[in-house]
């Protein structure tokens, strides 16, 4: 490809555009000055910024009361009307900086979690009443209790759906295991696995109640801070200084540290993977199971760990490139080690871009790539970008002969904006991918200036209710080129905005004041080529294929004050450049509906809308047997559609690839899992008999 022009993305903040500095005056500490730095912020460079009143102020105190209670089994109905008196004073306590709702409902919460954690310790040290018969309510339209009697009984049926969930589900493995000849079991009686599924549903929440006690003043700031900027719109949300580094990681890929995931379990920080190629795994002695007791530092004393909270352990195990940290751990036999690791770059390998080579019958041979997200790594010019890693993708693809190219953006939640722009150039000759418009200003036409595409056949891209954002700006403009087939569900999520992360400490003047974090906040909407927002309605599939989601109310719209949707002119494209077949769409679309499997997969859709709708259970051990013997009997036709055989349909990993992949049993595993999966997909193969159709 030429380069043709040089392409710019708008350039991140480096100052605030409102042009004025908050003061420090809280003598270091930072949080009384939090809200005015966030409503500064978003007065000033929001897209559409909200109208700071009463009535922002009822929304935003409706979010934080979901936000701390959604399933009212915390809080009583006088404390929701002890809070109600701060209703209409968040916009005044935003602009003052002022947290008295904040420090009333904190109060109350404490109270109320110790009173809620002796609920479940008395109600689970007997037995229930199985032959009660009785419901419980999870709708979400249910009234706070009006006392503690109330409450305690919200809890005991609560709790009592939990054990008998557990109880019956140990009944019928036990059952299970007595039908196979070749195993001898004493069978438990009722009343001991009623013992046993007691015990577990009390560990569980004695844990649950253990991570909510260990919960900071900050962490429970942060949620209150979010559902006042939730008002703006979803996605404009703080993040505190841990919250935006984990975020960064998310969009690049990649961290310093050692090449663990770590799980927070019965006070002990517990190794549950080690990631391939990591400094963990390169060392050779740290373990999934791994329960970490000490971390030291190359130059510092051993810190016993123990009964910590996992955002905290991770701080001193992660660490920068090429410095020690020596784990002390106790291993599944019960011995313990010191392992001593250099830390390094870890790559997360499942966020990136891979592809497989997918062949039919007849010798169609289809390159299917699949994109986790639109990654960035905007720290490091060097590091990976999701275009230039599909761009790869697309050239091994080529290599191997290809006659076509499958590109899947299901569960695709989107990312870098200038990565999708240049994405997209890879399938196209030239011209305009999106357009962007700022708060009162012009749309903007961000387009591929390279002469040339990189793939100029045959190309369907997948998507579902969950392709958002950046996924639905590439569907969109391929389907407004007509140089794609878009094939899943009858629109994607519905994302239609572009955000931007904002440091707070940029609005203040003051070197004392800490890190207050950042705030991430809409900027822009960004608009088809063809003129019309993505935001709410989602692109819409060329063939629709049923999902089991395909009922169920999903995407932006669902959510509590989305921005709306509009339009604007259509930007100067050719839309007669490229040209799909309407004939292929057709044959698609009767596949579809002549298809067994699809129209399966729609019955259980509408199976699956019906369970959901029901909000109401019985509590009775005959009850509840009987409604789930008569979900298992529904469900029993469905079951074929989890281990589908599709005959005709091969997959295959690129030569090129094979090399990394057998460098180690995980890697292999997985991959083996992965191309399992890809070859029991109905929807690749839908896609795959398109491709065909297209050549």
């Amino acid at each position: 490809m030429k380069l043709k022009n040089t392409f710019f993305l708008l350039a991140p903040f480096i100052f605030i555009a409102f042009g004025f500095y908050l003061k420090g005056q809280d003598g270091g500490e930072g949080e009384n000055i939090l809200l005015r730095a966030i409503n500064a912020s978003l007065q000033g460079a929001h897209y559409d910024p909200a109208i700071i009143n009463d009535d922002f102020s009822k929304k935003a105190f409706k979010l934080y009361l979901n936000n701390m209670d959604a399933n009212k089994r915390m809080l009583l109905q006088s404390d929701v009307d002890a809070l109600k008196k701060f209703e209409k004073q968040i916009d005044d306590e935003t602009k003052d900086g002022t947290y008295n709702l904040f420090n009333t409902s904190l109060e109350i919460l404490g109270r109320q979690l110790k009173t809620t954690e002796g609920y479940f310790e008395e109600i689970l040290a007997q037995p229930f009443d199985y032959d009660k018969e009785e419901v419980v309510d999870f709708g979400d339209d249910i009234p706070y209790a009006q006392n503690e009697e109330e409450l305690k009984d919200r809890w005991r049926k609560y709790l009592k759906y939990n054990v008998l969930t557990k109880l019956y589900s140990d009944q019928l493995a036990q059952e299970k295991l007595m039908e196979n000849p070749d195993t001898v079991i004493v069978p438990k009686p009722f009343d001991t696995l009623e013992y046993k599924a007691r015990k577990s549903i009390l560990k569980t929440h004695r844990d649950w109640y253990t991570r909510l006690n260990r919960l900071e003043r900050k962490d429970r700031l942060s949620m209150y801070v979010n559902s006042i900027t939730a008002v703006y719109d979803p996605h404009t949300n703080y993040f505190p200084p841990a919250e935006k580094e984990n975020f960064d990681i998310k969009m690049s890929g990649k961290l310093e540290g050692i090449g663990a995931q770590l799980q927070e379990k019965d006070g002990y920080i517990k190794i549950t993977n080690v990631i391939p190629g990591g400094p963990s795994s390169l060392q050779g002695e740290l373990e999934a199971n791994d329960l970490i007791l000490k971390v030291k530092q190359e130059d510092g004393e051993a810190v016993d760990i123990i009964d910590w909270r996992i955002n905290d352990a991770v701080k001193i195990i992660r660490g920068k490139k090429g410095t020690k940290v020596t784990l002390t751990v106790r291993k599944a036999d019960g011995s313990e080690k010191d392992i001593t690791i250099t830390r390094d770059v870890v790559v997360l390998e499942e966020t990136y871009a891979k592809s497989l080579i997918i062949n039919d019958e007849d010798g169609v041979k289809a390159g299917y790539i699949y994109l986790p997200s639109f990654y960035a790594d905007f720290r490091n010019p060097r590091g990976r970008f999701s275009w230039k890693d599909v761009k790869a993708e697309v050239e091994k693809l080529k290599e191997s002969g290809i006659n076509g190219i499958i590109l899947d953006l299901r569960n695709n939640g989107g990312g870098s904006l200038d990565d999708v722009v240049k994405m997209g150039g890879l399938f196209i000759d030239e011209g305009p991918i999106v357009q962007v418009k700022e708060k009162g200003r012009k749309a903007q036409v961000l387009e591929d200036r390279y002469s040339g595409a990189e793939w100029d056949g045959a190309l369907v891209i997948m998507v579902n209710e969950f392709s958002a954002s950046a996924s639905e700006i590439m569907a969109a403009a391929m389907q407004d080129y007509n140089r794609a087939v878009v094939v899943g569900s009858s629109s994607t999520h519905g994302k239609g905005t572009v955000q931007r992360f904002l440091p707070l400490n940029r609005a203040i003047r003051s070197k004392n004041i800490p890190d207050l974090g950042s705030v991430k906040l809409t900027i822009q909407k960004f608009y088809r080529i063809n003129g019309d927002a993505t935001q709410l309605k989602g692109v819409s599939s060329d063939v629709l294929l049923p999902d089991n989601y395909m009922y169920i109310k999903t995407g932006e719209k669902e959510h509590d004050y989305p921005l709306e949707w509009d339009q604007i002119a259509s930007s100067k494209y050719d839309a007669k450049k490229y040209a799909i077949n309407g004939k292929v769409i057709k044959k698609s679309q009767n596949r579809v509906k002549k298809s067994e499997t699809f129209n399966l997969i729609e019955e259980n859709a509408r199976r699956w809308e019906k369970q959901r709708e029901s909000k109401v259970y019985p509590l009775s051990f005959a009850n509840y047997k009987t409604k789930q013997e008569l979900e298992k009997k529904e469900g029993e036709k469905f079951k074929v559609l989890k281990d589908l055989e599709i005959e005709g349909f091969t997959v295959t990993n690129i030569q090129a690839d094979l090399g990394k992949i057998n460098e180690e049993k995980s890697r292999i595993k997985r991959n083996k899992d992965w191309k399992e999966s890809i070859q029991k997909d109905p929807y690749v193969y839908e896609s795959l008999q398109i491709i065909e159709d297209l050549n």
